[in-house]
């Protein structure tokens, strides 16, 4: 009976590994056909363009909806995350009626190489590309949300002159806030890196490095000449408050600085205060 009851829970066992490891490999990617995507938009009312770019044998793959005549909003996500983090924005009509806007798959995620990890250094190069292929001599405004945070900040800093402003939502810019969780390369550097499931592969291994390049990117921060919105939640559990003040004095030689500190907010301003975002957004311009 005893042996009979053990030989169940090694089967269940089994079973729910094998279950794991599928799902693992197939779920938690944060993304959305394209074919799905436009008919998405389609029933909104809104024609959504999507795109990929072959930069040096990479994949960047984009979303844009709006007049190309128009400035432009240019959105990079977290860690992890895709395009469509910002999906509810490219479709906004009060924005729509201002902005052309374009949103990303950052290296490695959506349908960018998914779970190809990059570098700044390296993410930045290729987002450059789009950056050069969709200029329209309107002003650029670029908006990073978490770790898109410091992405803008090395794209504005290897492309002068792009952004007319950068919108840093909860973003981690403070090195000395990050705090890099030792298990991360336990599980990317062995073979317990397939149990993690989808976008949250990639993920763990660029935040295992983002400490060491905010270090490098802090030295270049004086280069940021255009204007700089700062938004951040006094409740963000993820990414600390403290890294508003930490910007706001970085960016010596920024056009202007404003620092918006919202009251109760945690880590997901983008969605939980999606009209005050909105207002900073349409006051861009």
């Amino acid at each position: 009976m005893k042996k009979k009851l053990a030989w169940k829970l090694v089967l269940l066992f089994v079973i729910l590994l094998i279950s794991w490891l599928v799902y693992a490999q197939f779920g938690k990617k944060y993304r959305m056909s394209d074919g799905d995507a436009k008919e998405k938009f389609e029933d909104a009312g809104v024609s959504l363009y999507t795109g990929t770019i072959d930069v040096d044998e990479s994949e960047l793959h984009y979303a844009k909806t709006g007049n190309d005549t128009l400035p432009t909003l240019f959105f990079v996500h977290g860690s992890p995350g895709s395009w469509m983090k910002f999906e509810e924005y490219l479709r906004d009509k009060d924005l729509l009626n201002k902005f052309r806007m374009i949103s990303v798959d950052r290296p490695g995620f959506g349908y960018s190489d998914f779970g190809n990890v990059k570098s700044l250094e390296e993410q930045s190069r290729i987002i450059s590309a789009l950056l050069e292929k969709v200029k329209n001599e309107k002003p650029i405004y670029a908006i990073g949300r978490s770790y898109g945070g410091p992405m803008i900040v090395k794209l504005a800093i290897d492309n002068p002159g792009t952004f007319s402003g950068l919108v840093l939502l909860a973003s981690a810019l403070d090195p000395d806030a990050e705090k890099p969780e030792k298990w991360r390369p336990l599980l990317f550097n062995s073979p317990l890196n397939f149990l993690i499931p989808g976008a949250w592969r990639p993920s763990n291994e660029e935040l295992w490095y983002l400490k060491t390049e905010l270090k490098e990117l802090v030295r270049h921060y004086s280069q940021i000449t255009c204007a700089v919105s700062i938004l951040h939640g006094d409740d963000d559990g993820l990414v600390p408050v403290s890294n508003a003040e930490y910007a706001g004095k970085k960016f010596v030689n920024a056009k202007s600085i404003s620092i918006k500190i919202i009251p109760g907010a945690n880590h997901y301003i983008s969605e939980n205060n999606y009209d005050i975002v909105k207002e900073v957004l349409l006051k861009l311009y």
